[in-house]
């Protein structure tokens, strides 16, 4: 299963990849990290094929994680690829708009990541 990770947060790469250590070195997971919601479009035209997920930021500068989110669901309609939004502020503002826009989940920083284990590990059966 391929991820990217949309993080304007340079930090959140060695923290994805010490707590889904296993399933790195076991291929079941392969992360790719854009910084920008740019980038992250930029990747998606050249690799975006295989991308099962995308985690998110909201907050980021320049593109924002909701136009990223809004940006894709035009470009490829609906899903794949499945969308989570990550954001600092659990603000319900945020949720409707991730909501409204397509998002297929949202999560809440800190991360939970045996919560976010267990949604992977969902997907991956009825992906």
């Amino acid at each position: 299963m391929k991820v990217l990770v949309v993080d304007d947060e340079i930090d959140i790469q060695p923290l994805f990849r010490q707590r889904f250590r296993k399933e790195i070195k076991s291929g079941e997971i392969i992360f790719e990290f854009a910084l920008s919601g740019e980038a992250a479009v930029q990747y998606l035209h050249q690799d975006g094929s295989e991308v099962i997920l995308i985690l998110s930021d909201v907050n980021m500068p320049g593109m924002s994680g909701l136009e990223l989110l809004s940006h894709i669901r035009e470009e490829h309609g609906g899903t794949p690829p499945f969308v989570m939004m990550i954001t600092a502020y659990g603000n319900e503002e945020n949720y409707q708009e991730s909501m409204r826009l397509g998002a297929n989940d949202f999560l809440t920083k800190p991360l939970d990541f045996n919560l976010l284990k267990e949604k992977l590990k969902n997907l991956e059966k009825h992906g």
